[in-house]
């Protein structure tokens, strides 16, 4: 088992953009983090092995009060086998991140830090409806050193309405100068049921040209290199040693176990989910009849998944993890963009090229098993 994932669906506010379940019902916080340790107790089995990493993710956990952190993490550590090196990471918000705060995460395990900065600019920030300013996020950042994180990852998102290379360009600077371990950077995404999807069907909104959101991340690219960051994922930079390494066993596809409302679980062959709804995900497990969607990946899905990840990562595709008529399919499917050089075939890897990766999801959707 390489991960266990906890799932935080609390909000002090809905951004316009996000899709994942989250509830800004801070009434029922208690009653969920009782609810997340039964379930940890009731399904101590399904993780026989030592975890090498812990994802504590929302939502925004850091809206969780310094005794329910203990709590959590005080259960988490009695109910499994967490490894000594474990990776340990938590999202935070960066207006979260107080005083009071940084010194209750210096009294826990959490070892790697998450932060939703999205953008320097207070319009756009504003836009999102996120709650922090951007003269909080540098401050967030050296109280987190003070607090004795030594990993720290942002977020950005590029593409908004409007936004120009030049604005793109400051925020870039500005995340290079925090000097952190990790970024990740999101094309900004009207996701149907967001906010954001309403405003853009309605006209109020309008998407980013494609050349200018292509010339952004190209930018990024060039940019997080020069500043020593390695890209190994496509959405993803590091600084030597400082990969995710939870998200990395995601990509690698090894097995996981996910609690809490809406979260999933894979252990390689089905997948398990709790349900999207955190009174229903509460009372199911209270009464001990947790609510759950399961399914049996077949061998064409197990492969397109396979494409699905493999593929997003600088390592690439390994081509002998394929049962022969899969790896057979898959290089006659491939050997047009092979041609084209958006795909490149090296010591039994399939990996994209940089040009490869602006059309990734065309590539890797013609890659893939049909019905």
């Amino acid at each position: 088992m390489a991960g266990i994932y906890l799932h935080v669906p609390f909000c002090g506010s809905r951004c316009i953009y996000c899709g994942f379940y989250s509830t800004t019902r801070h009434d029922l916080q208690q009653r969920y983090v009782d609810a997340l340790c039964m379930e940890m107790t009731q399904r101590q089995k399904e993780c026989p092995a030592q975890a090498d990493t812990v994802y504590i993710g929302g939502g925004t956990p850091s809206q969780l009060s310094a005794q329910q952190l203990h709590q959590l993490f005080r259960h988490l550590g009695n109910t499994y086998d967490i490894s000594a090196q474990a990776e340990i990471t938590m999202e935070c918000n960066p207006d979260d991140i107080t005083e009071a705060f940084a010194a209750t995460l210096s009294a826990l395990p959490v070892n790697r830090v998450s932060m939703g900065v999205q953008t320097f600019d207070d319009h756009r920030l504003r836009f999102l409806r996120r709650r922090h300013t951007a003269a909080q996020i540098p401050i967030a950042v050296e109280r987190l050193r003070e607090a004795g994180i030594r990993n720290i990852s942002v977020d950005l998102m590029f593409a908004f309405p409007n936004e120009t290379i030049a604005d793109w360009h400051h925020d870039i600077e500005a995340a290079v100068a925090l000097d952190v371990e990790h970024l990740s950077a999101y094309s900004l995404m009207y996701e149907e049921g967001t906010v954001l999807h309403t405003l853009l069907e309605q006209g109020q909104v309008g998407e980013a040209d494609e050349e200018v959101a292509r010339q952004m991340f190209s930018d990024l690219m060039d940019r997080l290199a020069d500043a020593g960051y390695e890209h190994y994922e496509i959405s993803n930079f590091a600084k030597h040693t400082f990969r995710s390494r939870h998200n990395s066993s995601y990509w690698q596809g090894v097995p996981y176990l996910g609690l809490g409302a809406a979260a999933h679980s894979y252990d390689g062959r089905h997948r398990r989910w709790n349900i999207d709804d955190v009174e229903q995900y509460i009372e199911g497990i209270e009464n001990g009849c947790p609510v759950v969607g399961a399914e049996t990946l077949d061998d064409d899905t197990r492969y397109n998944e396979q494409i699905m990840t493999a593929l997003r990562t600088f390592e690439g595709l390994a081509l002998d993890r394929l049962q022969e008529s899969y790896r057979d399919y898959c290089l006659s499917q491939a050997r047009p963009f092979i041609d084209d050089r958006l795909l490149t075939l090296q010591a039994g890897r399939l990996r994209l090229s940089r040009r490869g990766i602006f059309v990734s999801n065309m590539i890797m959707s013609s890659l893939m098993m049909t019905d």
